[in-house]
């Protein structure tokens, strides 16, 4: 544990669930935890009790990549985690395949169709998802390849491992359902007789939605709030002009308002208390990383690529890469926006950034 997370409260200290069993954190709700084949090598998945028109059942959130494995835990899942009672919705925070993979899977009931339920997402992630399952995922492809050579990413191998992920996103998710229900921010949801309100975020992904049950002193708060990293926020090149730190630090003002014994249920990483804490700590580590890209920016003009090796002192493999170029430009595209920075492509076509002159 490092220094910042001895500032946070972990009250289940080294519980982790195994796949396929549940835990309960709250009451009624019960804390899941399956594996990814990634350097991030698991997500939390919740299950709350509930009840919706007389029947008793439960809401899941979020669902897991469709992988056998993971399909096999929720079947066991199913089977003696559920009380025999049937899953009601499925409530996906957002578009990423970790969140979103298996989402049809569960609305239609598992291997034996147990039950057809509901999808219910936030407008902006419910398209995303149909967008980048059509395709267009953002993390592989030409189009991809395209924008990551436009900032700085020259090895040919790499570029060409990035063209061949066309079909990356839909292999983690290989159905969308075809009908949802909308969630907006604000929303309240009747959830096994308590209230939660959804509370969107930005910047991660289009359209993010927590979960906060204010009288039960619980958050999910899904990739938006980490306690042991920081959460991505990336440009892609579906948005090549985006400024998705900005978007996001915006949002992360949502939680501090919220009561300091706030149990957060993060997608990564253990519950914990102390959100407030966590917020000053993320909302630190990018003002540090903007002071590093603003110095590198004095000196000569800097490529996104230029920057990742500042901000990522570690072995990156692809998967990794994509996403701290993403990253590193986010941090640009926040000082290019506000006027701190101006950019211009080189002769090999590459974005430069460099710091505004001062006017004469």
């Amino acid at each position: 544990m490092n220094a910042l997370e001895h500032q946070l409260d972990y009250p289940f200290a080294d519980v982790l669930p195994p796949a396929g069993e549940a835990h309960e954190v709250a009451p009624g709700v019960f804390w899941l935890r399956m594996p990814l084949p990634f350097a991030l090598d698991h997500i939390n998945l919740w299950l709350l009790r509930d009840e919706i028109d007389g029947q008793r059942g439960w809401t899941v959130v979020d669902c897991g990549i469709a992988t056998d494995t993971i399909k096999a835990h929720w079947e066991h899942v199913f089977e003696h985690v559920l009380e025999g009672l049937p899953v009601l919705r499925v409530i996906v925070t957002h578009c990423h395949p970790d969140h979103l993979g298996l989402a049809h899977w569960l609305c239609e009931g598992g291997e034996h169709r147990r039950w057809s339920v509901r999808l219910w997402m936030s407008l902006g992630e419910y398209m995303m998802g149909r967008v980048m399952a059509a395709g267009d995922s953002g993390a592989g492809g030409a189009g991809a390849a395209r924008h990551f050579a436009r900032h700085g990413v020259s090895d040919e191998a790499s570029l060409a491992s990035l063209r061949q992920r066309q079909g990356y996103y839909a292999e983690l998710v290989p159905a969308m359902p075809q009908q949802y229900r909308r969630m907006r921010d604000g929303d309240r949801l009747l959830i096994g007789g308590e209230t939660w309100h959804v509370v969107t975020g930005f910047g991660h992904s289009p359209e993010h939605c927590a979960l906060h049950c204010e009288r039960a002193g619980v958050l999910i708060s899904g990739d938006m709030v980490l306690p042991r990293i920081s959460t991505n926020v990336s440009v892609f090149d579906i948005e090549p002009e985006g400024n998705p730190l900005a978007l996001y630090l915006e949002a992360l003002g949502r939680y501090e308002t919220m009561l300091p014994d706030t149990l957060a249920l993060p997608s990564h990483g253990k519950p914990f208390r102390g959100v407030q804490i966590r917020i000053r700590q993320l909302r630190e580590h990018h003002a540090a990383r903007l002071e590093e890209v603003r110095a590198a920016c004095a000196v000569q003009p800097q490529s996104a690529a230029d920057i990742v090796p500042m901000m990522f002192r570690r072995r990156l493999d692809l998967h990794q890469m994509t996403f701290a170029l993403g990253e590193a430009l986010a941090h640009l595209h926040l000082l290019w926006l506000a006027g701190e920075l101006t950019h211009m492509q080189d002769a090999a076509g590459v974005w430069r950034f460099s710091t505004v002159p001062p006017a004469a």
